[in-house]
């Protein structure tokens, strides 16, 4: 009985799948987190030298 159990349980795999693609789209989050975090002050500095010079045309 114990061995059809165990059978069953490693066959399912629809679980397994599902749990990969959350740790997947979870450390692509965290990437994403942390390039935002790291580009941001820069980001900001361009588009306030972007805003500035624009501001000079009129």
């Amino acid at each position: 009985m114990f061995k059809n159990i165990k059978t069953w349980l490693a066959t399912r795999e629809e679980g397994q799948d599902l749990s990969e693609y959350a740790l997947l789209i979870g450390l692509l989050a965290l990437v994403v987190m942390v390039a935002v975090d790291a580009l941001g002050f820069n980001l900001t500095a361009v588009f306030n030298n972007i805003a500035a010079e624009v501001q000079t045309w009129f």
